[in-house]
């Protein structure tokens, strides 16, 4: 066979292949243009349709979802905040009253001062039986006191304080709270329950002039006895000038004075008299 024999018969097989290739790209052309619908491209774009109306649908909530929802609101129910319980009255029916306002005559069992501290306890108790219409405080009852406030005196002739105020009584061996103050000390009216010390401010000042009024005292004399004598009359003013001015300049200083002074202690002796006034109702058992 010749070289131009063999080169006809590649052309020819190569040809052939070729318009089979042809063919068949023709075919799935023939079979896209029959399923291919251009009108739907073009109503969805302009309707606006997206991939999620292609989702499927959710589904239905089934029963048991229905009893698990009620479930778990009944169980958030139960879980509210609890509320607050109301103490029961566990007063009973034949508890002694002490009404808000009573007042108790007692004595002190330890010396009170300004030298105690704030937080020391005082102790009162009743040197008679204290009789009411429905009950009877036998004598030798405990009262407990508290120092709230104190101090010693002070300048500007200021006093020390005292203020106590009442915490328990004992009764029938029982501790029994109380809210209670003093309305009476040693004798002395107690206001705002302040036990004070003694304000000194005019007795200070008083004594603060002594030294003019006994320097012009002694003037005064000198003067009279130099106006007696002719050849002392002379000299008698001077006397009486001096005596005047060093009393007039102490008057002035005398307030000045007693201002930087102190004034008195509280120091009350136990077994002294006191009265306390209940500020609450109190219940003995």
């Amino acid at each position: 066979m010749n070289k131009n024999a063999v080169i006809a018969c590649l052309i020819f097989i190569l040809s052939t292949n070729f318009v089979q290739a042809f063919d068949l790209d023709m075919t799935v052309d023939d079979e896209i243009r029959k399923n291919y619908n251009s009108s739907k491209l073009v109503d969805d774009t302009h309707t606006g349709s997206s991939e999620e109306e292609s989702l499927p649908s959710l589904p239905e909530i089934s029963k048991y979802d229905k009893q698990n929802e009620t479930v778990n609101k009944a169980i958030d129910k139960e879980i509210e905040p609890v509320k607050d319980i109301p103490v029961q009255n566990t007063i009973s029916s034949n508890a002694i009253k002490i009404r808000k306002g009573t007042s108790f005559d007692v004595v002190n069992s330890t010396k009170i001062s300004d030298w105690l501290a704030k937080g020391n306890t005082v102790k009162f108790s009743t040197k008679t039986p204290i009789v009411k219409r429905k009950y009877t405080i036998p004598a030798g009852t405990a009262f407990t006191g508290e120092i709230l406030e104190v101090h010693r005196p002070q300048i500007t002739c200021n006093g020390g304080l005292v203020v106590i105020r009442v915490r328990s009584m004992t009764y029938k061996g029982k501790t029994v709270p109380i809210n209670a103050y003093i309305t009476r000390a040693d004798d002395k009216m107690i206001f705002l329950n302040n036990i004070k010390g003694d304000r000194t401010f005019l007795k200070t000042m008083w004594k603060k002039g002594n030294w003019g009024r006994t320097l012009f005292g002694r003037m005064f004399n000198l003067t009279v006895d130099l106006g007696g004598d002719g050849a002392t009359l002379l000299f008698s003013p001077f006397p009486l000038a001096y005596g005047t001015i060093c009393l007039g300049l102490n008057t002035l200083t005398s307030p000045i004075c007693a201002f930087f002074s102190k004034g008195g202690h509280v120091s009350i002796p136990a077994g002294s008299d006191f009265r306390i006034k209940f500020l609450d109702t109190a219940y003995l058992q």
